[in-house]
């Protein structure tokens, strides 16, 4: 039984669609080359536009974080009746009351307890000097000796060193005693005038254009806002369970770390790990090994229940991040503007994914209207088989004819 032979395609046609076909990719990829390098440039000049007046935009990112929160109590005291200057000033000055007073309760007990931490951390040391004495060690007391001077020395050395370090840390306090004033006072001004940005910003921007940053604006802003309530709320759990846990277990400072769990929580996985490992590490120093493996279980308790159950009744679909991306944020932010850019980098983030969630509905709505507009082309013309191909309509169509008795291209129904 043979097979029939495919027909055989001229050269000529078959290397002309090949080489069309390849053109039309080779295209496509350079055109998008260009644009992901475009817009690599212009991310790359929005950076270092950003860090060279990062002193302008901290205490503005910070001023509108703070404004997310003041702005629920505010509105409700504006339905109220409430002048808003007077609202804002209200609960301004109620979250900076409650904010010395959490001030007023950390500072004594890590005044007092510091010497703990010293008498402990000492007790820590002799235990690392026994330590290294045995095996596989075996050092005696004049090697460590030496050790010990030789890291004198090196800290003598760099004695210059290290006064530069804390110059630089007493201006970094003071540059953020000073953005913490700014940040409260746009905080203010942002609350106190929020209703009125959206509508400017439509009239500056023009009715499309407007149109489409107001409704950005809105779901950023609902998206930050969401964030930083629920974190706040998941910290306070966060820090009341650690906080009775440390104090059960005799840790120090137990009420600074409960706060700073609170803090911690503001940066989602990173500062969790970072509050936790702490205080493993002082119940380590000043209690022991027992007690530190305990303070671990407490806080690997503490984490899942926060992530299994506060996280998605409070907080349902969360940011919309995945933790890679969160790391990513928090590692990037730090490593550009320290702990400020790690404080910013999830809500920004959070930001960005809510601008693209956006394009991307702007774009299936294109596309679907596109798609209608096509169906309801297609419905208009009539089907190819209606026409013959001297031009004439049969009989049975539904497409209307001229009447015979009148001239073509006549439409006309009236006489003559």
């Amino acid at each position: 039984m043979s097979v029939p032979a495919e027909p055989d395609l001229p050269a000529e046609t078959h290397g002309h669609d090949r080489a069309r076909v390849l053109g039309e990719g080779i295209a496509w990829t350079a055109t998008w080359s260009l644009r992901i390098v475009l817009i690599a440039l212009g991310a790359t000049v929005l950076g270092l536009i950003l860090g060279q007046l990062w002193s302008i935009f901290l205490p503005v990112f910070l001023g509108l974080i703070i404004a997310s929160v003041l702005a629920p109590p505010v509105s409700l005291l504006r339905n109220r009746g409430l002048p808003s200057a007077l609202a804002t000033s209200l609960v301004l000055l109620l979250a900076l009351a409650l904010f010395g007073l959490l001030v007023w309760l950390v500072a004594p007990s890590v005044a007092g307890q510091a010497p703990q931490i010293v008498q402990g951390a000492s007790g820590g040391l002799d235990q690392i000097q026994n330590w290294l004495g045995g095996p596989p060690f075996n050092l005696n007391s004049s090697q460590i000796g030496g050790y010990v001077q030789m890291a004198t020395e090196r800290l003598q050395q760099s004695a210059a060193s290290i006064a530069t370090g804390v110059l630089t840390g007493v201006s970094v306090v003071a540059d953020g005693v000073i953005n913490g004033v700014l940040a409260l006072v746009l905080a203010f001004l942002f609350v106190k005038d929020g209703p009125k940005w959206l509508p400017w910003v439509r009239r500056m921007s023009g009715e499309r254009a407007g149109g489409h940053l107001e409704a950005v604006m809105r779901r950023a802003w609902a998206r930050v806002g969401g964030f930083i309530r629920t974190q706040a709320l998941i910290g306070f759990v966060d820090a009341v369970f650690i906080g009775v846990g440390l104090v059960l277990f005799g840790v120090p400072l137990a009420v600074p770390l409960a706060v700073l769990t609170f803090f911690g929580a503001f940066i989602p996985i990173v500062g969790a790990l970072v509050a936790g490992a702490l205080a493993v590490l002082i119940a380590l120093v000043v209690k022991g090994v027992g007690v530190a493996i305990g303070v671990l279980i407490l806080i690997l308790a503490v984490q899942q229940v926060e992530g299994n159950l506060l996280q998605p009744v409070l907080q349902g679909r969360g940011l919309g991040l995945h933790s890679t991306v969160v790391i990513l944020a928090v590692t990037g932010g730090s490593s550009l503007f320290g702990i400020a850019g790690a404080f910013l980098a999830v809500p920004v983030a959070a930001v960005v994914a809510e601008l693209l969630r956006y394009l991307s509905d702007q774009v299936d709505r294109r596309v679907s209207q596109e798609a209608e507009a096509q169906a309801d082309h297609s419905h208009d013309e009539p089907p190819a088989s209606t026409v013959a191909a001297d031009g004439s309509v049969p009989e049975d169509s539904d497409v209307p004819r001229d009447d015979p008795g009148r001239s073509p291209g006549r439409t006309s129904l009236s006489p003559g």
